[in-house]
């Protein structure tokens, strides 16, 4: 973690440390971009580090290297019997390879549909409730085919968020029992289908406007410069909409009302559901010092009595627990009635129908491949595949690779 978050992780530590005199934590910040790296060239050398926290699909990678210890070599048998229980079914599927749990996540990354309320008043409408009021929104804001440029939106999917829609849908990219890529099933292809529906009902126009919105400064949330009246997008966001409304107020203008609610389903679809993702503890199979490693991934996490701790985290970090006893902590507790916009993102946590990325071999090649497949057929060189060819071909392509790492170690 960097900038805010930082901050937020050292006094963690210092609280760790505090907190018993065994261990002796130190946190190193390191760049994701060479990670990976850095993680197998100090297992190779002798001197990993202790503890490392990810949150790319990397788990069946590593673990199928035999990089990793499994949490059932550091905890008791009554420990796993309790893990099983403990956390949400999203955080124990993200840290779970081949039956065995390999991670323990620490915090749950949801996605939801955040609307400008104002702006929705304005139209008369409704926060969507199904996938046709989604469409609805879209087109009273913005009419198809006026001839006039638009400056706003009411929606516009984003390419990569195939994992998410494809869920909703009610689809599953990967069968577990047979080791079988299943990203061509009709559920994704009607996903990927609704997608593309409005790159064609928008054209270039959608393209163009998406595009500026790199102008915005900064990492600047596109919904609060009120050029859509819904943006998809995670919890982070609450913290950057709590400033834009603090600001507002500071310069005593009216406030902007935003709210945020469920991905909205097709008749068919799931309730509550999306890709689900988030972070996650690690301990390489050369750390020196196990014992204490499983030490702090507890008190960080919460489990084995440390839900009080995890709570006080949680919401330094504006995180999302991964255990339902956190989010039942008083603490926390008292952070989503100040924060009613994190309600529904800890809500969804909770749902069975949030799916994580499969935690396989070959995982971030299969997350990158899905993550494109949007993009490509509105905007890039599959544009002129129908969705089900261009599903059907990467299906094809990521089942290929799968298989190519079959009994290489």
């Amino acid at each position: 973690w960097g900038g805010e978050d930082r901050a937020v992780v050292e006094e963690i530590i210092d609280r760790f440390n505090a907190s018993q005199e065994e261990f002796f934590a130190r946190a190193v910040s390191m760049p994701g971009n060479n990670l990976d790296m850095k993680v197998f060239l100090s297992v190779t050398g002798g001197d990993s580090p202790d503890l490392v926290n990810q949150d790319d699909p990397i788990i069946g990678d590593w673990a199928w290297r035999g990089a990793l210890f499994a949490i059932d070599e550091l905890a008791t048998p009554e420990e796993m019997e309790q893990l099983d229980k403990w956390l949400y079914p999203a955080a124990l599927e993200r840290g779970s390879y081949n039956g065995r749990i390999y991670a323990l996540c620490n915090g749950l990354d949801i996605r939801a549909l955040y609307y400008n309320k104002t702006m929705l008043d304005r139209y008369q409408l409704d926060p969507p409730k199904t996938l046709a009021e989604l469409d609805n929104i879209a087109i009273t804001i913005a009419p198809p085919g006026d001839g006039k440029p638009h400056r706003k939106f009411g929606y516009l999917p984003d390419p990569r968020r195939l994992w998410v829609w494809g869920r909703v849908f009610g689809g599953d990219f990967y069968d577990e029992s047979t080791g079988r890529v299943t990203a061509d099933s009709p559920p994704i292809e009607a996903a990927l289908t609704w997608m593309n529906g409005y790159g064609k009902r928008y054209g270039a126009a959608a393209t163009a406007f998406r595009s500026s919105d790199q102008s915005l400064p900064g990492n600047f949330f596109p919904l609060l410069s009120d050029r859509y009246a819904v943006v998809l997008d995670g919890q982070w966001r609450v913290r950057d909409i709590v400033a834009f409304q603090t600001d507002q107020r500071a310069k005593g203008v009216p406030i902007t009302q935003f709210g945020v609610c469920p991905l909205p389903p097709p008749p068919g679809g799931l309730e509550n559901a999306g890709w689900v993702n988030g972070n996650f503890f690690l301990v390489p199979r050369g750390a020196k010092n196990p014992k204490g490693a499983w030490a702090l991934m507890k008190f960080w996490s919460g489990f084995g009595g440390n839900e009080a701790e995890a709570a006080a985290s949680c919401v330094a970090g504006g995180w999302i627990p991964a255990s339902q006893r956190v989010v039942d902590e008083p603490a926390y507790q008292q952070y989503l009635i100040e924060q009613p916009l994190m309600a529904t993102f800890v809500e969804l946590a909770a749902s069975t129908n949030q799916q994580a990325t499969p935690m396989i071999p070959g995982a971030p090649y299969f997350y990158h491949r899905i993550m494109g497949v949007g993009g490509e057929l509105m905007y890039g060189t599959g544009a002129s595949d129908s969705p089900h060819a261009l599903l059907e071909k990467t299906t094809r392509d990521i089942q290929r690779h799968l298989d190519g790492l079959e009994g290489r170690p």
